[in-house]
């Protein structure tokens, strides 16, 4: 299989009609870049995908700030790890 490289455009597009694999791909390729505010947005759009790779960021950082901002964006299992932090479990 011939490896190629995704459109960001295209993948917008496709998003954007309800394509959720497109939406997931888009996350991937904003946390590869680093684009946390990239995420949010997809988060912000309905992403869990983005959602689970901010709460991996956030954990690595105990960001607790972040954990809380991503719950309130409705991913839930951020809240999970928010009070297993807070619980002083590691």
């Amino acid at each position: 299989m011939a490896d190629f490289t995704l459109d960001p455009a295209t993948l917008r597009d496709l998003a954007d009609e309800g394509n959720e694999q497109a939406l997931d791909r888009l996350a991937d390729l904003a946390d590869a870049r680093g684009d946390v505010d990239e995420l949010s947005e997809l988060l912000d759009e309905g992403s869990t995908h983005a959602g689970r790779l901010l709460t991996r960021r956030a954990v690595e950082a105990r960001d607790l700030r972040e954990l809380q901002r991503v719950s309130d964006a409705g991913y839930e299992p951020a809240g999970d790890e928010l009070a297993r932090l807070l619980a002083g479990e590691s």
